[in-house]
């Protein structure tokens, strides 16, 4: 839901050490239980970033042209904090011109990234398909109906991919952050109720007609994995969803229902504990435990402390393979002058907390 002294791990590779040994591919491990590198069959635990705006709340493709040093920069500290992988978000309008048309200059800028990303060790959870700043969505677009969007969302993944094939920092290709569906009666807006000036949430589908939310789930994932896979065929692919077992305790998962989930390499959770709560989160997990890894993909002390979050990632362990945090393009150094205010400390508290963390998650690695 997006709300949210630098020493590397001693089992992180660095930078040096990623460019003199190259940096393997992941994949999921032969029993399901977990990631692998390949090929030397080495354990991979995911611990990382998003990286979904910067300090000025930018998206990455506002400044990716004319700002490239500091996405170095910014690299460069996630890396040193401990993170191997980073999820970036990108926007479906800056790679899709036109119903027919992606974008070239786009795409070369996913290409340098990648190169970066490479450089630096880290692996790419690449989350796509975004209309985070609706001014930037254009009319078309918002007018589609839902055959002419999934055909749009093929584009962009076919594209994409195409561009990644070829790239051991791909970790993953999360489909779209957060997908949800309509209940009973049609919707009209394809975005859902925005989270100060960014839409995290999006629909599918307009109106189910006839169909369970599990079908629509099944024919979208199904369409977009074979645009994947028609150019990368190593690439893992997730969707990150909102648990609504934590919101609507009872609740069954939809994109990761028996029906649905095929095409999926690993499930992908945002979970954001509440003060006191952390059992319920737990439980809540527990339903997306579906027999492959499970990413928590988002987490942060939002509603809860340091301690609470440390007790649930902690006692997450049994059913998580992966916990991906926040960075917003700040050190926890750059946030100790105060001047970032109580969230500015929030955040420096959890920087802290995630370089002292790392080494104990990686050395734990099954």
């Amino acid at each position: 839901m997006n709300r949210a002294c630098l020493l590397l791990p001693a089992l992180a590779l660095t930078a040096g050490a990623a460019a003199a040994a190259g940096l393997e591919r992941v994949r999921v491990r032969g029993d399901g239980a977990g990631f692998v590198r390949t090929p030397s069959g080495a354990p991979f635990t995911p611990w990382g970033f998003n990286y979904d705006h910067d300090r000025h709340g930018r998206l990455i493709e506002d400044y990716w042209e004319s700002e490239w040093p500091a996405i170095e920069g910014d690299f460069r500290e996630m890396r040193e904090l401990g993170a191997n992988v980073v999820r970036v978000h990108l926007q479906t309008a800056k790679f899709v011109r036109s119903p027919d048309e992606t974008d070239p200059a786009a795409l070369a800028q996913l290409a340098r990234l990648l190169r970066l990303a490479e450089t630096n060790g880290l692996h790419l959870d690449l989350t796509g398909l975004g209309c985070y700043h609706k001014k930037d969505v254009p009319a078309w677009y918002d007018a589609m109906d839902e055959a002419g969007r999934w055909g749009v969302h093929e584009r962009f993944w076919a594209a994409v991919a195409g561009t990644c094939a070829t790239s051991t920092a791909v970790f993953c290709y999360n489909l779209m952050n957060e997908p949800i569906l309509p209940g009973g009666k049609p919707e009209t807006q394809w975005l859902g109720a925005p989270l100060g000036d960014k839409h995290f949430v999006q629909r599918i589908a307009l109106d189910l007609s006839g169909r369970t939310r599990e079908q629509v789930a099944k024919a979208w994932i199904a369409r977009l994995a074979a645009a994947i896979r028609r150019h990368d065929t190593n690439g893992l692919i997730t969707v990150g969803v909102i648990p609504w077992a934590h919101v609507f305790p009872g609740a069954k998962p939809v994109f990761y229902s028996p029906e649905a989930h095929g095409p999926l390499d690993f499930a992908s959770v945002h979970f954001y504990p509440k003060k006191g709560g952390v059992a319920q989160a737990l439980a809540a997990l527990a339903v997306y435990d579906v027999g492959k890894p499970l990413v928590i993909e988002e987490m942060f002390p939002l509603e809860c402390g340091i301690g609470e979050l440390d007790d649930f990632i902690t006692r997450s362990r049994g059913i998580a393979d992966g916990w991906i945090g926040f960075y917003w393009g700040m050190t926890p150094e750059e946030y100790a002058d105060g001047t970032s205010g109580i969230a500015g400390a929030i955040m420096k508290s959890w920087l802290d907390y995630f370089r002292r963390k790392g080494p104990e998650i990686l050395s734990q690695a099954p």
